[in-house]
């Protein structure tokens, strides 16, 4: 990637620097807070609620952002009673869409059929932006309609759309192509993106791997960032066809209050900024580092410079176990500081730990997409 990042950090400084509000963050299926720390960069926004199931990663959340509420089970929330915000954000679980998973698709019942709910919380809290961020599985896994009264469940969900098939379901060849025939099967991505312009939201997406931030290595994922464009009929329930995931619409919003905390640039993502600086920086590895990584030693290196701190033992090696994954060196692959997920203070297992790495993402290459995508929705009506 020749040259430096530039993200949409800048605009967004731009627009906050007049002395409005900070943007307020919803962030749903939270995980670490990858996603939220690249929005709360981006936007210059700060979260003010989550929802996140998982125990022990609720404690690592928690710990970083102190004091903001969590909402808990997405399935149980009742929209109505929930703050309002500017910005909903969330990484639905990919494990039904996931390349490596068992590809049942975005489907009622699945657990990535949770997106279903996510769409209910976008319905009644009408938020003016969406960030979504999910593995590149959306792109070739199936979505499966639920039938609504007089729908043609033939039509919307043909035989060949059946999870398994290893003819990928009958789906257009072209991956790029999200389900514009109507003979053929949805795709996953294709689906969200239904819902989204069914929610009067206008839609951009993209597909990127970690590597053009300085990362070594790919971990592709697909970022789509929607803007609210139509103003929304009370009561539209828009998703009812879904299932009842939502009770009724949220209030109005329109008392909006200035947040006494306003600042340019919130502390917590700041690191992210001398990240930014660093990507395109030439770097040579020195002879150590050659001897140490052998021929990832450019990578790594560039990767220790971005991220301003050396890589830390890859493998644990026991007697009795083959060697593992270090927590702190996947972590450092994700390009947290030190200690976001690994601090013995959150009271979590090595397992635990490696668990909540995995299902997070590369707070550099999601900001990187954010910004990508602010800039050319930039242009659609304020």
């Amino acid at each position: 990637m020749p040259g430096r990042t530039v993200t949409g950090a800048n605009f967004m400084h731009d627009l906050n620097a007049s002395g409005e509000s900070r943007l307020r963050i919803g962030s749903l299926f939270s995980g670490y807070g990858g996603l939220d720390l690249a929005v709360e960069h981006v936007f210059n926004a700060k979260t003010v609620w989550f929802s996140e199931l998982n125990e022990p990663v609720v404690r690592v959340f928690s710990r970083h952002w102190p004091g903001v509420p969590n909402l808990g089970d997405i399935t149980t929330i009742d929209w109505s009673q929930v703050k309002p915000v500017d910005i909903l954000i969330g990484g639905f679980p990919c494990q039904d869409v996931s390349t490596v998973g068992k590809r049942a698709g975005l489907a009622p019942g699945t657990r990535s059929g949770l997106w279903a709910h996510m769409a209910a919380a976008i319905d009644a809290l009408q938020p003016e932006w969406v960030v979504i961020e999910n593995v590149r599985g959306l792109l070739s896994s199936p979505a499966t309609r639920p039938t609504a009264q007089g729908d043609d469940h033939d039509r919307r969900n043909p035989d060949d759309a059946t999870p398994g098939d290893a003819t990928l379901r009958g789906m257009e060849p072209d991956p790029w192509h999200l389900g514009d025939s109507a003979t053929r099967p949805l795709r996953a991505l294709g689906a969200v993106l239904g819902d989204l312009a069914d929610l009067r939201l206008d839609a951009r997406w993209i597909g990127l791997p970690a590597s053009p931030v300085g990362a070594p290595h790919q971990r592709f994922r697909i970022f789509a960032l929607a803007r609210r464009t139509v103003p929304h009929p009370t009561g539209d329930r828009l998703l009812t066809r879904r299932g009842n995931t939502r009770p009724c619409a949220s209030e109005t919003r329109d008392d909006r209050t200035v947040a006494p905390d306003h600042r340019l640039r919130p502390p917590r993502a700041s690191w992210l900024t001398e990240q930014e600086k660093r990507i395109g920086d030439a770097v040579v590895p020195d002879r150590r580092t050659v001897q140490r990584w052998g021929r990832y030693a450019p990578a790594i290196a560039r990767w220790e410079q971005i991220i301003g701190r050396s890589a830390p033992t890859p493998a644990l090696l026991t007697e009795i176990a083959n060697p593992r994954p270090a927590p702190p060196f996947v972590e450092w692959l994700m390009g947290l500081p030190a200690g976001w997920v690994t601090d013995p203070a959150h009271g979590l297992t090595d397992a635990q730990q490696l668990t909540a790495l995995g299902n997070g993402v590369v707070p550099a290459q999601a900001a990187h997409a954010v910004g990508i995508l602010w800039r050319h929705a930039s242009s659609i009506r304020v």
